[in-house]
């Protein structure tokens, strides 16, 4: 597999041991989209989405606190 370099320099620092992802399933589309507005409103870093993955889940991803990854989903 082959990287772009920008790529790997950028999210290097979300790749560590230990945890760092929690996922929270919040029932509708609506209240991904909702409370990932209200996040990024209050000033939290959007990783990605919302969006439907190539899996069929639909979901965003937001930089918290000491670098933890919060996931939102249906």
């Amino acid at each position: 597999m082959t990287r772009k370099e920008e790529l790997t320099k950028k999210n290097q620092e979300l790749l560590f041991l230990g945890y760092h992802h929690l996922a929270f399933s919040l029932g509708s589309r609506e209240k991904v989209n909702e409370l990932t507005a209200r996040l990024q409103a209050d000033g939290y870093q959007l990783l990605s989405g919302p969006r439907l993955t190539g899996d069929g889940y639909y979901e965003s991803c937001i930089l918290a606190l000491e670098g933890n990854q919060i996931e939102l989903t249906v």
